[in-house]
């Protein structure tokens, strides 16, 4: 199938990758957009990976304020250089994570900051129920290991379902802007506010 400037134009416009890289992927896919977008993706998580250890001094705190003050985000995001700092891509991506946060009230930026104490005690939580349920002793450890695996998606910011794409994990999202800029990103902490919560702790 011939690639069309159309293809790679729409290419372009959905993964914000660059010219020659949408028409190499569309040549490798046989034209199927679809199969691009994965051969691009996969392609952004490798190059995205090999600039995971490099420094991210510089970055943008972004404020955002949801639901007429209701809820309020502060989040540092880092990139290496002032300049992507200013750009409008990165700062679409940190407004985009400040939205995330605000709409789904996660706790942790990634899972190694979730407290151990807090995962053994939802492992013993999840245990004990199982046990109610009269679930075979054989079986107990999945169950664990499952509930905590759906905990991590809830609480863990990188682990979420991307709010404006449900086939897309905030990690992703995070690797596939890493790909397009050519810095490594990262997401250094957050902070949450509700108006009126934990007023009666």
């Amino acid at each position: 199938m011939e690639v069309t400037t159309e293809m790679i134009k729409e290419l372009r416009a959905a993964t914000g990758a660059g010219m020659m890289d949408c028409r190499k992927a569309l040549q490798e896919a046989g034209g199927d957009v679809q199969k691009a977008m994965e051969i691009l993706r996969e392609k952004g998580m490798a190059t995205a990976a090999k600039r995971a250890d490099r420094d991210v001094s510089n970055g943008t705190v972004e404020l955002y304020s949801h639901g007429g003050g209701r809820v309020g985000v502060m989040v540092e995001v880092n990139c290496e250089t002032d300049f992507v700092a200013r750009s409008e891509q990165f700062r679409t991506l940190a407004h985009e994570i400040a939205l995330q946060i605000a709409a789904s009230a996660p706790q942790y930026v990634r899972e190694e900051d979730i407290p151990q104490s807090v995962l053994e005690q939802e492992a013993e939580s999840a245990r004990a129920r199982a046990k109610e349920e009269g679930k075979p002793d054989a079986i107990l450890e999945k169950i664990v290991d499952g509930r905590l695996s759906k905990l991590k998606d809830e609480i863990v910011l990188l682990r979420q379902t991307y709010i404006r794409d449900e086939n897309v994990k905030v990690e992703q999202l995070i690797l596939q802007n890493i790909a397009a800029i050519g810095e490594n990103i990262l997401v250094r902490r957050f902070q949450r506010w509700e108006l009126g919560e934990n007023l009666g702790a």
